[in-house]
């Protein structure tokens, strides 16, 4: 059997979890929904203090954001209007939820138009 993967954003996970149970309803058995998040890492547990000087990046100073990874991408993070106070691009609103659904080519379509009625982009 032919099936189709289908990837849906969302901007909360409310809307998310509604097209999930909407789909799993319909008889779709492969439906998931992971929060996205922009930087590595569990976040910050601790209070940094600037003052100190024990800094470990301006990403994790000013974005919360845990950079277990390495070096590199706290010095990229940086770079991030957030961080750096650089604000003069237009930001975009992007989508903090994904929905991935595995489902039969034939029923795609029906998948996509219940993804859509709870305002998912697919």
């Amino acid at each position: 059997m032919k099936e189709r993967n289908i990837l849906a954003g969302f901007h909360g996970l409310d809307d998310a979890e509604k097209a999930a149970e909407q789909l799993r309803k319909a008889g779709f058995q492969t439906v998931q929904v992971n929060p996205l998040q922009q930087y590595p890492g569990e976040g910050v547990v601790q209070v940094i203090n600037p003052i100190t000087g024990r800094i470990p990046s301006l990403g994790t100073l000013t974005l919360g954001a845990d950079f277990p990874s390495g070096r590199d991408a706290s010095v990229l993070a940086a770079a991030d209007p957030s961080a750096s106070g650089m604000a003069d691009a237009p930001y975009a609103d992007d989508a903090t939820v994904l929905l991935t659904a595995v489902v039969p080519e034939e029923r795609g379509d029906e998948a996509v138009q219940i993804i859509r009625a709870h305002g998912g982009e697919v």
